[in-house]
């Protein structure tokens, strides 16, 4: 799942802590643009695989999916 941090009605850590707790298990790829916001990659669930700040590079954004498509399999 891609997900930004910041997004209307919910943010994307609620989300992926929602999922949860249902029992749905993804590796997760968060973006944006205020990194600083929720201490950044501290604060980030389990099952985080990637954080990237805008404006980034497809390159990040290739690695990232290469480490959730790994961590999936």
């Amino acid at each position: 799942m891609i997900a930004d941090i910041q997004m209307p009605g919910m943010t994307g850590i609620e989300l992926q802590k929602q999922l949860l707790a249902k029992g749905h298990r993804l590796p997760v790829i968060y973006v944006t643009a205020f990194p600083d916001i929720h201490g950044g990659r501290k604060a980030l669930p389990a099952g985080t695989v990637g954080f990237l700040e805008k404006p980034f590079s497809h390159e990040q954004l290739i690695e990232c999916l290469n480490r959730a498509l790994g961590q999936a399999a």
